[in-house]
């Protein structure tokens, strides 16, 4: 199913999962939207900025392996897994890391109606390259102050927004590159992760925090995935609660069923163009 119409000048709509910390369970998060998509048809395209710990392309050589072992048909996208350059001056790396993104990232986006660009958790050249390029940009947190760090200084006795972090700082530099280079817009998405279905005073700081801040930075907040065993069960055989009844798992419960709708409601809320109309033609 290909895109009618997409902010991105090149047809195909880019996806950025991206943050500057670790455990936020940001390649669980990447791999249910790339599944939620390849279920209605989408074509998809990975990009896996993380060579060293590749945690999104393992997960789906797991997803692959398991498949082929269990004579599954269960769909998949195009992979590509983009080093760091190690060799020059850091100007003669940038350039050759910016060169080779830009040939991978027009190589994914030649047959793709979406493109998902997982970037590692640290602050990079070719992250920053990601984020510039992103037509919507997924920053998963966790239900902690040590993850809204990542957004901004909260003060300890108000929890009160005091200064933007630099990852922050980074996201509007990317906004700005991006207006300039084709006038385009960064949807950009925070999502809560890894939620505790207990109530506690600091999951309603965290909560009223980012509320607060995301009118401050311009940023859309959505729930994201609760903290649930069952995400990183399916790790190794690289499957989601997306394909849960083709994969042929055990019966499900309703901690499964659940899960599944944190799924389709984040889809819902991320509200990517095409994800209604294809839902309706092409449902679960």
């Amino acid at each position: 199913m290909k895109l009618q119409s997409s902010p991105s000048k090149e047809g195909a709509y880019i996806i950025v999962v991206g943050n500057e910390k670790g455990g936020s369970g940001k390649s669980t998060s990447a791999m249910h939207v790339i599944v939620s998509l390849l279920k209605r048809n989408f074509q998809v395209a990975v990009i896996d900025l993380d060579a060293r710990q590749k945690s999104l392309a393992r997960y789906l050589e797991n997803r692959k392996e398991y498949g082929d072992k269990h004579n599954l048909r269960l769909s998949m996208p195009d992979v590509y897994v983009l080093p760091r350059a190690e060799e020059g001056t850091a100007k003669e790396m940038a350039a050759d890391e910016n060169q080779r993104f830009s040939a991978v990232l027009e190589q994914a986006k030649a047959n793709s109606d979406f493109v998902l660009i997982d970037c590692p958790g640290s602050d990079t050249n070719l992250s920053r390259q990601a984020h510039a390029v992103a037509d919507t940009l997924i920053t998963p947190v966790n239900d902690s102050f040590v993850d809204v760090d990542l957004l901004a200084k909260v003060n300890p006795d108000t929890y009160e927004v005091e200064k933007l972090s630099l990852y922050s700082e980074m996201v509007w530099e990317a906004r700005k590159t991006r207006a300039i280079a084709d006038r385009g817009t960064i949807d950009w998405v925070v999502m809560r992760n890894r939620t505790s279905a207990l109530d506690a005073k600091n999951k309603r700081r965290v909560h009223a925090t980012l509320q607060k801040l995301q009118k401050r930075v311009s940023f859309r907040y959505v729930a994201g995935l609760g903290e649930r065993v069952i995400y990183r069960e399916l790790f190794p055989k690289g499957l989601t609660l997306v394909d849960f009844r083709e994969a042929q798992e055990e019966k499900m419960t309703m901690s499964h069923v659940a899960a599944r709708q944190e799924i389709r409601r984040l889809m819902d809320d991320l509200q990517l163009p095409g994800w209604t109309e294809a839902a309706v033609v092409a449902a679960e």
